[in-house]
């Protein structure tokens, strides 16, 4: 019987963090549960190919743009079940069981971790606690929480859209409140936050969402994200 799972990572001059994020893989091939490992590439300068390979990863490369890679990786893939993972963001040593107890349980849902940033202070926690209530309240959690889903239900879905911003938000609402959060948490970069600041960039967050809410351009909206 094959390994149920295809890990998909979206890169772009991910050197630095990948390794780490490919580590924290490393319980689901001792116990065989991954199929395969997808790196969808979107034009990278740095390292991040020679990581990937260096990891046996299928490696795909087209435009750089998030939702355009996952597409790309999640044709690739070859798993049962897809789990779609942002390559700054660890999985926790338990979540080969969570996925697991998930895809036996509740084969018909997506699922999300709940979030965790790896960043210390009070800011942090105040915002991946309300990120795991959004999620859980809105049925949206946001791409740095990964997602897990069986292949029937992603082609249910339609797949990731081809826009550089919001893909996930796109893609929660493809799945119709399909999707519940796992008892466990992984862990994201917070770059952006540190850079940025913590209530600026939360402020940003919802500005932007608000704005694809009411209709507005992926394209416009990711130039607009990217400048600050």
């Amino acid at each position: 019987m094959s390994a149920p799972f295809s890990i998909v990572i979206p890169t772009l001059n991910a050197a630095a963090e990948l390794p780490e994020t490919l580590n924290a893989l490393m319980p689901g091939l001792e116990r065989g549960m991954i199929r395969d490992l997808i790196v969808s590439d979107g034009g990278s300068t740095d390292a991040t190919l020679e990581v990937a390979e260096a990891a046996g990863a299928v490696v795909v490369s087209g435009a750089k743009g998030r939702g355009g890679q996952l597409h790309r990786g999640a044709e690739a893939a070859k798993g049962e079940w897809l789990l779609f993972l942002h390559a700054d963001t660890h999985l926790p040593p338990d979540w080969v069981g969570a996925a697991a107890v998930h895809r036996i349980g509740h084969p018909n849902l997506a699922a999300a971790f709940r979030l965790r940033f790896r960043a210390k202070g009070l800011a942090p926690r105040i915002v991946a606690s309300w990120a795991n209530l959004r999620s859980a309240a809105l049925n949206l959690p946001y791409g740095d929480q990964g997602l897990l889903m069986s292949r029937d239900l992603y082609d249910y879905s339609g797949g990731y859209p081809d826009q550089p911003l919001m893909e996930d938000v796109a893609m929660a609402r493809a799945l119709k409140g399909r999707i519940r959060l796992l008892d466990t948490f992984a862990a994201t970069g917070a770059e952006r936050y540190v850079q940025n600041g913590w209530l600026r960039q939360s402020l940003r967050n919802f500005g932007t969402l608000t704005r694809y809410s009411f209709g507005a351009d992926p394209e416009e909206l990711s130039k607009r994200y990217h400048k600050g």
